[in-house]
């Protein structure tokens, strides 16, 4: 889809007709979308987006039984299909806002969002946008910093103290001598600092580290 000359196709999903027919009414009277198909489960959905090819795919978190919306985002992921995917719920945890947009989701609303700003966030998906309400703006960067710290390798003090020789060039025997150990137990440190950090070299390992801030 080039511009918004070209009514932004969407599919809507959700298990409550009433919140469903709601979203597809405000969509449809704003004149700039085209709902081409509507859905009450995620099994549905899928089969709805591999047969329609939706530009956008409006869909609820929550599914009841079955497959829900991050299932359907992780399944459109998966499989290359061509939609983005917008979730709506009456969730607005930050953890789970996070979990949302880390599984490709292209944005998250509340369910209690106004059906303009819907609308809204639906041309902006459709323009390859990110969208989060702004209220959760905060929220989820704290979040992120929480998993950043979360995610990050602990390192022993002498792991932290090799891998600092490494970053200013030292050689594993250059390391042990400054340090005042043994080569094997500079191998060692090394071996732990590799994989703690996913590397396999030096070089790898010292990137890594500053790509994590685990080097000043």
């Amino acid at each position: 889809m080039n511009e918004m000359a070209e009514k932004v196709r969407v599919l809507v999903v959700d298990d409550h007709p009433v919140y469903r027919d709601g979203i597809v009414r405000a969509l449809s009277m704003s004149g700039r979308v085209e709902v081409v198909a509507e859905a009450k489960d995620g099994a549905q959905a899928l089969e709805l987006i591999r047969a329609e090819t939706p530009d956008v795919t409006v869909i609820d978190y929550h599914l009841g039984d079955g497959l829900d919306g991050i299932g359907v985002v992780h399944a459109v992921v998966r499989d290359h299909l061509p939609t983005r995917l917008l979730l709506l719920s009456a969730t607005t945890d930050s953890a789970v806002v996070f979990k949302a947009l880390e599984e490709g989701a292209a944005g998250y609303l509340p369910k209690d969002a106004h059906r303009s700003e819907i609308v809204d966030a639906v041309l902006a998906v459709a323009r390859g946008r990110n969208v989060i309400p702004s209220e959760l703006a905060g929220e989820l960067a704290g979040e992120i910093r929480i998993r950043a710290d979360h995610d990050a390798p602990v390192l022993s003090e002498r792991e932290r103290q090799v891998l600092q020789a490494f970053a200013r060039g030292l050689s594993i025997p250059q390391t042990a001598s400054e340090l005042f150990i043994g080569a094997s137990t500079v191998k060692t440190h090394t071996q732990h600092l590799y994989e703690k950090l996913g590397v396999s070299d030096r070089a790898a390992a010292v990137a890594e580290a500053m790509r994590r801030r685990l080097l000043e």
